[in-house]
């Protein structure tokens, strides 16, 4: 009886008190930063076609450069402002290291077992300097040089199509994809090959779809996550399995050659898979650590080289193009700069012609101002933090709009014109990451590895693109009918792929038809 009665009385009093302290705390936390206001449980789930990188920027016009929506028990924060990105990626930048999980992620990068989406700590530093010594140093030379010479086989294959119309974003997914499979793989493009290579590509574009796109399931209770009203999860189960057999082909195929191969120096090997298999090798003697790397790590690292090194550099090729034909001073201007470094009595554009091709960098700069790789970059915070006095939860998800940065009025001149004399002004930001208007390939410890390697497939690229051909539209195709909308997916294609024409310069000796390039 009197435990009864002192039940009733305590239990009223322990909520009240509950009841106080979590006011109190409520009325001491910092408020949430504005968004647009959802519904119960639910949240702001029904406006999830609007979660891209435009209809993100249009919301921050409205609420701010940090914008706070709510995606059933999650929290998701939108970065928009240069002042807020410096805040989260470089002064707090240990807060907002780690990656968010989704059921793509999970299942498409090996349980985040890849570089790029695995949370920050001991062993994602091992990984990185996995990354940069190993794979995109410019000590591996092989990597390096795979670049120049697929980019001179691809001028060939354009010689060979000239006059003709031309699918430019095939044209550069060919050679991305080339560069690509030669460097990580070891193989480069032939007819025995053309299956596997054509596998590779439906594999990255599928990637990248899946990567972009809002899954409901991954904002309902674990217990509901066999939800897939889009049908996303099928598609993500579907995609790994072929992810497996392509990744676990190329990695049997390296072990093959080995076998078959007496007394082979692995100082000799020249492709990525073999260096990685190689230290692999060494990794399974490691006893016990938390940052051992294992078969499935080699086999994230594979995925994030596919992925990385072929799409992103593709589509950066395509929307110069594009730029470029939807402005033909530009266009005149670069190729007037190429013929004067370069001498149109050769052809070859050289690692030393690339220094001084001033405007040509301004260009490729101005191109991933308004089209960055990646347009929205994605983090989760490893603590509570609070940024410009807003509270931002433990485990919540951050997007750093990297499209609305490269497009803020507040810190570019008419910033949806394609102007690339911007870049050279002396103070103009520089692509190190420290500029947070302009951050295309990330900042601080989470930015891009391989950019290096990646920048300098782009500049070469273009260079022998615009410096061995004048580009025309189509017959009937005016300058003002080349669009530049996008369609979806984590790295943003053109939804029209871009046709040209590639019309020999005339004062040009080239012999590009013969293969003594």
């Amino acid at each position: 009886m009197y435990t009864l009665m002192t039940l009733i009385l305590l239990v009223p009093l322990l909520l009240f008190l509950f009841r106080h302290l979590l006011t109190r705390r409520l009325r001491l936390r910092k408020p949430y930063p504005p968004g647009p206001k959802g519904l119960p449980i639910i949240g702001n789930i029904l406006m999830m076609n609007q979660f891209n990188h435009r209809g993100l920027a249009k919301l921050s016009r409205t609420y701010g450069g940090l914008l706070h929506l709510r995606l059933g028990l999650s929290h998701l924060f939108v970065v928009s402002s240069p002042q807020i990105a410096r805040q989260v990626l470089q002064v707090q930048d240990h807060v907002f290291s780690n990656r968010p999980t989704t059921i793509a992620i999970r299942y498409l990068t090996y349980g985040q077992s890849d570089l790029a989406f695995c949370n920050y700590g001991p062993f994602w530093r091992r990984m990185r300097k996995l990354y940069v010594m190993m794979l995109f140093s410019r000590k591996r030379a092989e990597s390096w040089a795979s670049v120049d010479e697929e980019v001179h086989k691809a001028v060939r294959s354009v010689a060979a199509n000239v006059g003709k119309p031309l699918n430019v974003c095939k044209v550069a997914f060919s050679l991305t994809r080339d560069i690509t499979f030669r460097a990580a793989f070891g193989s480069s493009s032939s007819s025995s090959n053309e299956g596997r290579l054509d596998e590779f590509l439906e594999i990255i574009q599928e990637f990248s779809k899946l990567f972009g796109e809002f899954n409901v399931a991954d904002y309902v209770p674990s217990w509901l996550s066999w939800i897939d009203p889009q049908g996303i999860n099928k598609r993500v189960e579907k995609a790994r399995k072929s992810l497996d057999c392509f990744i676990e082909s190329i990695i049997n195929d390296h072990l093959d050659k080995k076998k078959t191969e007496k007394n082979v120096n692995v100082d000799e090997e020249t492709d990525m898979v073999d260096q990685l298999l190689a230290f692999y090798k060494e990794e399974v003697k490691v006893k016990d650590s938390e940052t051992k790397i294992n078969l499935d790590n080699i086999k994230g690292i594979i995925m994030d080289v596919m992925f990385g090194g072929t799409e992103t550099v593709a589509l950066a090729i395509e929307w110069v193009l594009t730029e470029l034909l939807r402005s033909p001073e530009n266009m005149k201007r670069v190729q007037d700069e190429l013929a004067t470094v370069v001498g149109l009595e050769r052809w070859s554009v050289e690692d030393t012609h690339l220094e001084k091709l001033t405007f040509l960098k301004c260009v490729l700069k101005e191109t991933l101002r308004l089209h960055p790789p990646f347009p929205l970059l994605l983090h989760e915070t490893v603590e509570e933090a609070e940024v410009s006095g807003y509270f931002i939860p433990k485990g919540s998800r951050v997007m750093v709009n990297t499209y609305a940065l490269g497009r803020d009025p507040a810190s570019w001149s008419d910033p949806e014109i394609f102007n690339p004399s911007r870049f050279l002004d002396p103070g103009a930001p520089d692509l190190k990451g420290n500029s947070f208007e302009f951050i295309p390939f990330g900042s601080g410890r989470r930015s891009c590895p391989g950019m290096q390697l990646g920048m300098y497939a782009f500049e070469l690229a273009v260079a022998h693109l615009l410096h061995c051909f004048t580009w025309r539209l189509p017959d009937g195709v005016k300058f003002g009918d080349v669009d530049t909308i996008e369609g979806p997916g984590l790295t943003v294609a053109k939804a029209n792929s871009l046709v040209a024409v590639p019309i020999k310069r005339l004062l040009c000796p080239m012999v590009l038809e013969s293969h003594n390039v």
